[in-house]
């Protein structure tokens, strides 16, 4: 009962961080209607520049949330008007390209500027663990999923307590309903996405205290994002909390009564059931298409 116990814990800690990482790809796609395949190189990119801000300043790596949280949203609002923004012109197709041309770019940057090798953020209590009830609960996980749950409740005040928010709610909902009530779709198109990536900004640099990472890892990490906004429902900003929370207890109970190894397929087994059983998700809305083919 206390080993059941405890990979539940530590499903529901790491959860918290996938719940942050996979916020701002579930905010770009209820906003634009676009997968947006670049948020894991994003990710990466956040990580490793927590990993030099920690070797230059010595700064604790989640403290520096506060720099690379706006560091991200500059890259996110640059990329919009220079990239993304020329695609959404043509189709969603054309769009779904060129994220993944950009995750291919920021990749090929990243390896450029830090090389291919094995990375990692080790701050002090980096292996160091609470003793609570007989269970040990690593200190990093534990600061870590306090960071995102602060990082999440701060995005969810902006969209429901703002005008941006209520703004890009609307825009959510219909881009040309927004326009007739004096929306600037434009602007919010791109203040959603650079909101997006600068998620991803955060969730980078907690993600790096808790895992290794080097260019490549964002293949991983774009693959467990996808499982998780189709898990929870592609758009619904609670539905990532949901889906990161299931996907992250269901890969600590793997890893601790079958196998480390067999926890990376859980992901895919989870997309896969849910595109068969409920196709949008366990709290996402049905597409007006969708209905149509009922």
């Amino acid at each position: 009962m206390g080993q059941l116990a405890q990979a539940l814990i530590l499903g529901v800690l790491v959860g918290g961080v996938y719940a942050l990482a996979s916020s701002g790809m579930n905010l770009i796609f209820g906003v634009m209607k676009v997968a947006n395949l670049a948020q894991g190189a994003m990710l990466i990119l956040s990580s490793y520049l927590t990993y030099s801000l920690w070797e230059a300043t010595g700064l604790d790596p989640l403290v520096l949330v506060l720099l690379t949280t706006p560091s991200l949203l500059l890259v996110g609002w640059v990329t919009y008007y220079l990239v993304v923004e020329r695609s959404r012109t043509t189709d969603a197709s054309m769009a779904l390209v060129t994220s993944f041309g950009l995750a291919l770019v920021t990749k090929g940057v990243v390896a450029l500027v830090w090389g291919n090798d094995l990375h990692s953020v080790s701050p002090g209590y980096a292996n160091r663990s609470f003793a609570v009830l007989g269970m040990k609960l690593p200190q990093a996980q534990v600061y870590a999923t306090m960071v995102a749950a602060v990082v999440l409740v701060a995005l969810y005040v902006l969209l429901t307590r703002t005008w941006l928010g209520r703004s890009i709610r609307a825009t959510a909902t219909s881009s040309e309903g927004a326009r007739l009530i004096g929306i600037d779709v434009r602007r919010t198109w791109a203040a959603s996405y650079a909101i997006g990536i600068a998620a991803a900004g955060a969730g980078g640099s907690l993600l790096s205290v808790l895992y290794p990472f080097m260019p490549s890892t964002s293949d991983h990490w774009i693959g467990l994002l996808l499982s998780i906004i189709v898990l929870g429902g592609m758009g619904s900003l609670p539905g990532s909390v949901v889906g990161a929370l299931l996907i992250a207890v269901a890969e600590s109970l793997t890893t601790t009564y079958v196998s480390p190894d067999w926890a990376t397929a859980v992901p895919y087994v989870a997309i896969i059931a849910v595109l068969v059983v409920r196709p949008q998700g366990l709290l996402g809305a049905r597409l007006r298409e969708d209905m149509s083919r009922a």
